[in-house]
């Protein structure tokens, strides 16, 4: 895969859980996860790659905070309109 991109899961039309996907191989694994934020999580590859966020608590996560993480992590951030699945609902 290599854009990123975003994978929002609904309940009864609300948001419950969400995953941003980051660049990575062909099947590429979960090695070891980091909390960065209260409901935001990275998992790492073996090489110690970033290759998504699960977002746990998606309502209380704003795209200020995502930027923020994202930036750190080395990649560009995210457009409102990208982040909008979120909170559409």
């Amino acid at each position: 895969m290599r854009e990123p991109y975003l994978e929002v899961t609904f309940r009864h039309g609300r948001a419950v859980a969400a995953y941003f996907y980051l660049p990575r191989r062909p099947g590429q694994r979960s090695y070891r996860t980091r909390r960065v934020e209260p409901g935001l999580v990275i998992d790492y590859g073996r090489g110690g790659q970033p290759l998504g966020i699960e977002i746990t608590a998606p309502t209380k996560i704003s795209l200020t905070t995502l930027n923020r993480v994202l930036r750190e992590l080395g990649f560009p951030p995210l457009k409102r309109a990208d982040f909008a699945p979120l909170h559409a609902a």
